[in-house]
């Protein structure tokens, strides 16, 4: 790919790869977005402006180094530019497919802010990861030199495994206990293929398998392994479990058959892709063909939900939302994306309650907004006498997710949680009151982004080191001191 100069935003607009048309990706789960091609791809790094304070990278949570690495593009210089952006991210090829760009750096490019449009650089991402895996530029993360210590992770999901490489680079030997029989944990079964194909997961663990990780899957800790007898079994343990108990629907026939958990059908469709047998997918509990589906909530979670059951065959798709469009929590594209589908967006209506079992209805009480509460959003209130029945045959409940509670779970009672039931930890160290415990991601911060969770995982990593570092010079200093006696 020949170079290019940067600085032409003005003479060059904003591009992206193309997208496949929307009657067309409705039958296949299937990424819906090409990838660049090189001169395209160098043409749209060229644009970037070079910032003295570049933006992006600050509203980046892994800091990524993104004005270089999109000056290295446009200059064809593609391994050094890889290299670069893999340097602070573990896993650049799964950022560049499902982080917010438009919420985070793309959001804040300064040239999109002056009217030139913003830098595509989660495509460019892409671009560069996909072109480093085809010409054999990523390597398993094999250390130098091997350690004694040993790390044992709860947890497989982003966080985790961004630990696990990062300790695994250093030469720590680390177990990974899940308790899917695939790594990954939301990766592979909570976010669908068109937005994260999963051979593009697969491949990543492989590689971590080939750099020593070691994987106790089919696990659950305070069942199959006892918190306890884990902790004693390693210097160190890093709790990644993320957040799965689902919020739940309060409301009467909430219990009806038909009423379904996001998690529980995103992870059964998931499942399909995989080629596992599902007897509630099968049995249609957990599959939207011919249905009139209503998916209530409105995050990423929700827009998962909403498009995986178009892609199943669904007579009719509807998200209802307690807000407006502009106050929605999920990412715009995705909406967007969802319209073009076929979904049908119902702003500012709540269930109340649900008819028959199994379900044949919503009962919808619509909402206007008030007054801002204490985060400064406008709280929704009901609109009294403008009630409605939503006709439904399936409800999928993302309304989010909250914390198991662990220290129940795991029979460790003195492991502090908050008020939220989250995990209490150092926001620095991601050390917990239980010595040589921490912890990192969703359990910790709540749910939120796969990014924040690789930043959380990397940084516990590093304080892992240090405590390891620390105890083996203390090691050292006493044999040397009780020889010298």
């Amino acid at each position: 790919m020949a170079g290019q100069p940067m600085l032409k935003f003005v003479s060059i607009g904003r591009d992206m790869p193309g997208k496949r048309e929307a009657v067309a990706r409705r039958d296949d789960f299937r990424e819906i977005h090409a990838e660049f091609a090189d001169a395209k791809a160098g043409e749209q790094a060229s644009r970037c402006s070079q910032c003295g304070v570049p933006y992006c990278q600050t509203h980046c949570p892994l800091h990524n180094n993104i004005p270089d690495w999109l000056r290295l593009t446009a200059e064809g210089r593609l391994k050094e530019a890889y290299e670069l952006s893999q340097a602070t991210n573990a896993f650049p090829e799964i950022c560049g497919r499902i982080c917010p760009q438009d919420r985070l750096c793309e959001g804040n490019c300064v040239i999109e802010q002056s009217g030139h449009g913003t830098v595509t650089i989660g495509a460019v991402e892409k671009y560069l990861t996909e072109t480093a895996w085809r010409e054999g530029w990523v390597r398993p993360a094999t250390p130098l030199t091997e350690r004694p210590e040993s790390v044992g992770i709860i947890g497989a999901g982003p966080g985790g495994l961004a630990a696990a490489e990062r300790l695994r680079r250093a030469g720590v030997q680390v177990t990974v206990y899940d308790r899917y029989d695939r790594a990954g944990g939301l990766l592979t079964y909570g976010i669908p293929g068109f937005k994260l194909e999963k051979p593009v997961v697969m491949r990543r663990i492989e590689q971590l398998r080939a750099a020593g990780v070691s994987f106790a899957l089919n696990t659950k800790v305070g069942a199959d392994i006892d918190f306890t007898v884990l902790r004693a079994a390693h210097n160190a343990v890093l709790i990644a479990t993320g957040v799965y108990e689902t919020r739940d629907l309060q409301a009467p026939g909430s219990g009806a058959r038909g009423i379904v958990r996001a998690i529980d059908y995103l992870t059964a469709s998931n499942r399909k892709s995989f080629g596992d047998r599902v007897p509630e997918f099968d049995s249609g509990a957990l599959n939207a063909h011919g249905k009139r589906v209503v998916v209530i909530g409105g995050g990423d979670t929700a827009m998962d939900c909403v498009r995986t059951a178009v892609r199943q065959g669904a007579a009719s798709v509807k998200c209802l939302y307690r807000r407006d469009r502009e106050n929605m929590p999920g990412s715009m594209r995705e909406v967007m994306h969802a319209e073009e589908e076929g979904v049908e967006f119902v702003w500012q209506t709540a269930p109340r309650g649900f008819a028959g079992d199994p379900v044949t209805g919503v009962l919808v009480r619509r909402m206007r907004l008030g007054a801002p509460d204490a985060t400064g959003r406008r709280t929704p209130e009901p609109i009294e006498g403008a009630d409605y029945t939503e006709e439904a045959d399936m409800v999928i409940k993302a309304l989010g997710f909250d914390p198991e509670n662990l220290p129940v779970l795991w029979g460790e009672a003195a492991l502090e949680v908050t008020r939220w039931g989250t995990i209490r930890a150092d926001f620095r160290t991601h050390a917990t009151n239980l010595p040589g415990v921490y912890a990192a991601g969703d359990i910790v911060r709540g749910a939120s982004l796969v990014v924040w969770a690789i930043r959380d995982g990397r940084e516990a990593a590093d304080s892992i080191l240090s405590a390891l570092d620390a105890d083996a010079r203390a090691a050292a200093e006493q044999a040397a001191k009780t020889a010298a006696e």
